[in-house]
């Protein structure tokens, strides 16, 4: 009865419009049938979007160093900078892997490397600055993740204002929500304890944000996290968007692939994604979108756009998750395809307007941005 009464007042919040509570979020992953939490999670989706249309983006993640001191458990993609095979990027090489994602029809490109410990925020603002230079309004740039950023901020020896600001002043429009994984300092410390700690992750969204660079969220699952680390991560999320008045305009899960690292473990289940994808649709009430992962999920991602997504990417590259794993197909048409016939109109979306257009500042195009460390 008890259960009975607890789903009849999350039917009722849903149907109002109010917010739901973590402890009513945990009870319908735990105890919610899939029926359920997909209805649920389409009748909050339909306060933002038209329920037989999805969006998507052709894009790729182009990772410019592999070079990381972050050591991280659930990584296969970095190395220590002794370690043989490491590399970093130039500008030609750079450049060539942003015309391949043209050619492919994509429109937008984010950056992701690694803790690198020479790269500082004015090699950042160098190479994105002549990226944006060079690439004008073709393409939409997300220069690299929140996590980069903390870290070459304070290798810098710059607060995180005076570094945003810097990037802001060079034409850096975006970072991601990257490196986020779970928000919870508990598994941080058992997975990434050099990495950073919750509050010091927002405290450097912030601070982007107030300088006029826009920024997304993001969430990892399938590692060992426990529910209440997951729910940590929600509630904070959830919090910091209502902080800054709604400024984060998407939010992506994905599933850890736990191939070639460290950490080792098993996929989550495609049922288990899409439950939790649900979740986070009826939770996070103040992010209008919710992406499903066709990176790590393959097709089957396409199956959340059931469970609350409207939008998803079509990606051309991203070394970090393919060494873990991850498999890409080229063949749109055929994905596309797949998600018409559940239903939907598919539409070739823009990439998210940039919040504070800015003109780079000092490289010419054709510049050699390439950083001498």
């Amino acid at each position: 009865m008890a259960g009975y009464d607890m789903l009849s007042t999350i039917r009722q919040k849903s149907q109002s419009g109010q917010r739901i509570s973590a402890d009513e979020a945990r009870y319908l992953y735990e105890f919610a049938s899939d029926e359920e939490l997909r209805q649920l999670a389409t009748s909050v989706k339909s306060r933002f979007h038209k329920l037989d249309e999805a969006t998507y983006l052709i894009m790729a993640i182009v990772n410019y160093t592999n070079i990381c001191v972050a050591k991280c458990d659930y990584c296969a993609f970095y190395k220590l900078p002794h370690q043989t095979g490491t590399y970093l990027l130039n500008s030609t090489q750079i450049y060539e892997r942003i015309d391949r994602v043209l050619d492919l029809g994509g429109t937008m490109v984010g950056f992701n490397g690694g803790f690198h410990p020479k790269l500082k925020i004015q090699d950042y603002a160098k190479i994105f600055s002549g990226v944006r230079e060079r690439y004008q309004d073709e393409m939409q740039f997300y220069g690299m993740t929140v996590a980069e950023f903390m870290f070459s901020a304070k290798l810098t020896k710059m607060d995180y204002r005076t570094a945003a600001k810097h990037l802001r002043e060079h034409g850096s429009e975006w970072v991601t929500g990257g490196g986020a994984e779970i928000l919870a300092d508990s598994f941080r410390m058992r997975h990434s304890p050099g990495k950073y700690r919750v509050a010091d992750y927002f405290e450097a969204q912030r601070a982007l944000i107030n300088e006029g660079i826009g920024s997304t969220a993001t969430m990892v699952i399938g590692f060992d996290e426990t529910i209440d680390e997951r729910m940590q991560h929600l509630t904070a999320l959830r919090h910091f968007q209502d902080s800054v008045n709604g400024a984060l305009p998407s939010f992506l899960c994905w599933t850890y692939k736990p191939y070639n690292t460290a950490l080792g473990g098993q996929e989550v289940s495609t049922l288990e994604y899409l439950r939790w994808l649900a979740v986070c649709r009826i939770y996070l009430d103040n992010i209008p979108n919710i992406r499903t992962s066709v990176l790590t999920k393959n097709q089957d991602a396409l199956m959340g756009l059931n469970f609350g997504a409207n939008d998803f990417d079509l990606p051309t590259e991203d070394e970090v998750t393919q060494k873990a794993g991850a498999t890409i197909s080229l063949e749109f048409d055929r994905i596309l395809k797949c998600a018409q016939e559940m239903g939907f109109k598919t539409v070739h979306r823009a990439p998210f307007s940039a919040p504070n257009k800015t003109k780079s500042a000092t490289t010419k195009a054709g510049a050699d941005l390439s950083v001498t460390i």
